[in-house]
């Protein structure tokens, strides 16, 4: 299985860094309430320096997804299993 990552929009609450957490995410076209957040961690890329903040979240519909925040682009998205 591959992995790709889906650009999505997110309604998050902003703390002092702007960006802070997500609170809604909308995934192909379904609004999806997060109901906790069960992890959270950065990653900075060796070569680009790029830092990206992750969420593992459960969902109002009773999922589980892996959305990040990607400082440099200023975008959302969600590991989306192939």
């Amino acid at each position: 299985m591959g992995r790709s990552d889906e650009k999505i929009e997110v309604i998050a609450y902003s703390g002092f860094r702007g960006e802070e957490t997500p609170r809604t995410i909308f995934l192909n076209e379904k609004k999806i309430g997060v109901l906790e957040i069960l992890k959270m961690w950065t990653e900075e890329g060796i070569k680009d320096r790029r830092r990206k903040r992750f969420f593992k979240v459960k969902g109002s519909d009773g999922s589980i997804y892996t959305v990040y925040y990607d400082e440099k682009f200023m975008d959302w998205f969600c590991k989306v299993e192939e």
